[in-house]
């Protein structure tokens, strides 16, 4: 067996090593469910030296300079984009995603660190004008400290990226716990941390038991920042967990994001547009359009452009020319897409496209891009969310009808309107629920954007100069003279 992590490991205090123990877990490729690498399963005596290591990180690199650490930032961002080739070929083979699309990703990573190398030379502090003629008022911003960052499996480099470059930016150093289903392109970005002089201690990753990470590194005290990204239910035990020492929390959890198509839309044009959002990464989105209300009078020809969209789409191995779509992650997700489908079937819904595994594929997760319609709004997929590649398309009549639909569940990441009414635009994307609307548009995340949810979907936000505020405390110095 060919072992795609044998130049890494866990990197503490500026080198690789092995487990303490000797540990490891499999890495299995979603499209041949084949094994194609081991990583190291922390112990508790790994964690501790990590945790040793960014406490005295953090020591020196709160005090390092903006402009240098900017200089440092922008150079992490230049070797991840000379490494790009060979990020975006382990990306692919641990997550399934086609070529292009790990490509893409690998790029994304990279503007994360060149928007905090910006950003760490614009925290600006605040001078309050005193009552007396003798006081003085002055707001810093400091690092918060030690900051514990948990990321996701589905975008395994950008999801990491955008909490490595933000704690960095702040002058935190940081613990990442990588996500053992892909650890190989946050591994490439430690390398690229370590080739860009970050000094030790600074940057950290672990990997292994997830159960003994997020217990052993939220407990220490060590650890005043917590940063996770993942579903709802991991995302409140957590926030639990934070609790009980009162540590600084973000999160971007769940989504289920709705989709509204008035009847002054272009339904092919936003079939097209939409579908191409939704089947991106195999349906793993959080962001993914998931839930879409078109306008009775035209959900027919929405729903057969969304069809033929589906039943163009190349599935495929994602290092082979041409595929436009991959396996699912796990057996779980495939079995989670046929549990959805036969639902959706039993109360109603019609297949459009799709809804099977392919009968060519012999291995692997792979699920047909799926299109349901006529779905009622007691189906399950309409409010579990559902990460896999299935769209369920409902007819809608009025505007506050829709609304009400598109509000009922308790996700609050993004929505997104199709209308050619500044009026509508305007009202729907005030009236939804969410962190983040697009408007006649479906990619909306980008490095200088805010991104993160309301309601059940998450705390705080990443990407953007708010991206930053996060790993940053507010300090009140009040002097009389």
């Amino acid at each position: 067996m060919t072992n795609l992590y044998e130049d890494y490991g866990l990197y503490i205090d500026g080198g690789w090593h092995k487990a303490h123990g000797g540990e490891s877990r499999d890495v299995i490729d979603p499209a041949t469910e084949e094994v194609v690498g081991k990583i190291p399963s922390v112990s508790a005596e790994d964690l501790d030296d990590a945790l040793a290591a960014a406490e005295r990180g953090f020591a020196d690199w709160r005090h390092v300079s903006p402009w240098e650490r900017a200089a440092k930032l922008r150079k992490v961002a230049d070797l991840i984009r000379e490494r790009t080739p060979d990020i975006a070929r382990i990306m692919s083979i641990e997550t399934g995603k086609p070529l292009a699309e790990a490509i893409g990703e690998t790029g994304a990573a990279a503007d994360q660190f060149e928007w905090y190398a910006e950003e760490t030379k614009r925290v600006y502090g605040q001078t309050i004008e005193g009552r007396t003629p003798d006081s003085r008022m002055t707001v810093l911003y400091q690092p918060v400290g030690v900051t514990a960052a948990f990321s996701a499996w589905n975008f395994p480099a950008l999801l990491p990226a955008r909490k490595i470059a933000a704690a960095l930016g702040a002058g935190c150093s940081v613990i990442v716990k990588s996500a053992s289903e892909a650890p190989g392109s946050c591994m490439a970005l430690l390398q690229a941390c370590h080739d860009a002089e970050i000094p030790a201690g600074v940057v950290n990753l672990v990997s292994g038991n997830s159960d003994l990470i997020t217990q052993h590194l939220i407990s220490s005290p060590v650890v005043r920042k917590v940063s996770f990204t993942g579903s709802v239910p991991v995302g409140k035990q957590l926030l639990k967990m934070c609790a009980d020492s009162v540590k600084k929390v973000s999160m971007e959890l769940g989504g289920h994001a709705p989709v509204i198509v008035f009847e002054d839309a272009d339904p092919v044009a936003a079939a097209q547009m939409a579908a191409t959002a939704k089947f991106r990464n195999c349906g793993q989105v959080c962001i993914s359009p998931s839930r879409f209300y078109v306008h009775e009078s035209i959900k027919e020809p929405f729903g057969d452009a969304f069809a033929d969209y589906a039943k163009g789409l190349k599935i495929g191995y994602g290092l082979d020319e041409g595929t436009t779509i991959g396996p699912l992650a796990s057996r779980r997700g495939l079995e989670h897409a046929e549990s959805l489908v036969a639902d959706a079937t039993q109360h109603g819904a019609k297949v459009l496209a799709g809804g099977e595994r392919p009968s060519e594929m012999n291995a692997g997760y792979y699920f047909t891009p799926t299109v349901l319609g006529d779905v009622p709004e007691d189906a399950r997929i309409m409010t579990d969310e559902p990460f896999v590649p299935v769209a369920p398309i409902a007819p809608f009549q009025g505007f506050d009808e829709v609304m009400e639909r598109a509000n009922a569940v308790p996700f609050g990441l993004a929505g997104y309107i199709f209308t050619n009414s500044l009026k509508t635009a305007t009202l729907a994307s005030e009236a939804m629920e969410t962190g983040m609307v697009g408007v006649n548009e479906v990619l909306l995340a980008s490095a200088e954007a805010p991104f993160g949810g309301i309601k059940e979907s998450g705390l705080g936000r990443e990407g953007g100069s708010q991206g930053i505020e996060d790993y940053l405390e507010a300090k009140l110095i009040k002097t009389k003279i």
